[in-house]
């Protein structure tokens, strides 16, 4: 290590990289191994000699960003969430009509779990059985009730109370098994089809009293 202005070590350039940009590509890496291992059919489990493995680094490297697995892996769904909520709140956002926000919204969605069906398996599959993973994904259903509930009130007027809330709910839930069953093959839609049947649904929180 090197000393910056006398104050904070910093981590030496080699190679022409710097050592944080090291220290991130070697996290980045640790987590798409995370994520190949939890989208196996059997849920893999993840564990450190694995991981480590499959992103061709030695534990030295892991333990540099994770202080155990189950960081890893909360990090690994961390990233995932965080792509598809601001990708579908930018999307809802750049949208005119409400049907157009909705729609942007939705498309979003499929398209992070269509173009890396990984994250699809990880959101969804229920081969995946790390305790980490669900209670990640009750977190999950809380942010994007709330995503939702937000949304109908802005988009399409329904109103706001504990109604909305029971509704978002219930399309929340039904919204990740139609996801998660497209994304195991078992519901023969297109992309475009699967957004257009999740728009009407999540229109009909407008139709609320």
């Amino acid at each position: 290590m090197s000393q910056h202005n006398g104050s904070e070590p910093t981590l030496r350039a080699y190679g022409g990289e710097a050592g944080d940009a090291r220290v991130a590509r070697r996290r980045a890496a640790l987590i798409d191994a995370a994520l190949d291992m939890l989208a196996e059919a059997d849920g893999g489990a993840v564990t450190v000699r694995g991981v480590c493995a499959r992103a061709e680094l030695t534990p030295r490297y892991f333990y540099e960003s994770f202080p155990g697995v189950d960081d890893l892996v909360a990090a690994t769904y961390d990233r995932v969430i965080t792509e598809i909520a601001e990708k579908a709140q930018l999307a809802f956002a750049a949208g005119e009509a409400s049907q157009d926000k909705v729609r942007g919204a939705v498309d979003a969605v499929v398209e992070v779990i269509d173009s890396d069906r990984r994250a699809g398996r990880l959101l969804f599959a229920d081969t995946v059985r790390s305790p980490v993973v669900a209670r990640k994904r009750a977190e999950s259903v809380r942010l994007f009730v709330q995503l939702t509930t937000e949304s109908a009130v802005q988009a399409v007027g329904a109103p706001p109370g504990p109604v909305t809330t029971a509704a978002a709910y219930f399309q929340v839930g039904g919204l990740g098994r139609l996801l998660a069953a497209w994304t195991e093959g078992e519901v023969e839609v297109t992309r475009i089809q699967l957004v257009d049947v999740c728009v009407r649904l999540l229109l009909g929180l407008g139709s609320l009293p």
